[in-house]
């Protein structure tokens, strides 16, 4: 069985260069269906641009991407409607109301029956006292409360975020880490989370990826990775790798 086809994202060798710098060099992984993984990597990792060539948005230099067992980016027309992106960089219209942003992005993800999908969100994600108010006008927190529901709007087989509680309050990213873990657990949805916040890595991904100048440095799961380098948190085996320390290093944090 060809693992590329089974996988929910298939990923091999890929590349991408700009202008003689290499951004992603030769990186290979696959994500079974309804796993959360975590991409860790310092600035310039990679992990923006692997998240891009994933969407279909940055064609590879080389390499493969599949999602859903669709080459990307020649077939993502086939699969654009099962997948979604979150992200707190990328600002939604501002002169538009919350609710005609989600319409406009129902429209494009070809959602039916687009007032009751924005009805159900906005009361599950608690958005009802905003709808008609410009997306402009909303605290950071409220911002993403409806990147989270345009994120969710075509019920997503597969779910890109990158740092999806970044500059939230502790108990706006609470909230937000709660309702994903439970749209995972509730349609069995493939999540890649590219974040720094390793305690939310912890907490959510079963498996983490570690990229460094374009590559992959590790891939295993939280525990496996603490116990191979003697560390207590994901924050200090970020560190060691980041820092060029070998596994089991002595140094002192």
């Amino acid at each position: 069985m060809d693992l590329a086809v089974t996988s929910a994202i298939a990923v091999d060798a890929l590349v991408k260069r700009y202008k003689g710098v290499t951004a992603v060099d030769g990186i290979s992984f696959r994500l079974k269906a309804g796993s959360i993984i975590g991409l860790l990597g310092g600035n310039g990792a990679g992990k923006t641009t692997t998240i891009a060539m994933i969407m279909g948005l940055v064609m590879p230099t080389s390499g493969t991407v599949m999602v859903l067992g669709a080459r990307m980016p020649k077939e993502r027309y086939r699969v654009l409607h099962r997948m979604n992106f979150e992200s707190p960089y990328v600002d939604m219209p501002m002169r538009l109301t919350v609710r005609q942003n989600l319409s406009v992005f129902a429209q494009l993800y070809g959602v039916p029956d687009i007032d009751g999908r924005i009805a159900n969100l906005a009361a599950e994600l608690n958005l009802s006292e905003f709808l008609d108010r410009p997306t402009g006008k909303l605290s950071a927190g409220q911002k993403t409360r409806v990147s989270l529901a345009k994120a969710l709007l075509n019920h997503p087989e597969v779910l890109l975020l990158d740092e999806p509680t970044a500059s939230l309050d502790p108990d706006t990213a609470d909230w937000v880490r709660a309702r994903l873990e439970r749209y995972r657990s509730e349609h069995g949805a493939t999540i890649l989370l590219a974040s720094h916040n390793m305690t939310e890595v912890e907490r959510l991904c079963e498996r983490v990826i570690i990229m460094k100048k374009g590559r992959i440095e590790d891939d295993d799961t939280p525990q496996h990775l603490l116990s191979r380098y003697g560390r207590e948190t994901l924050e200090q085996v970020f560190l060691d790798v980041a820092r060029g320390r070998s596994q089991h290093s002595e140094v002192a944090p």
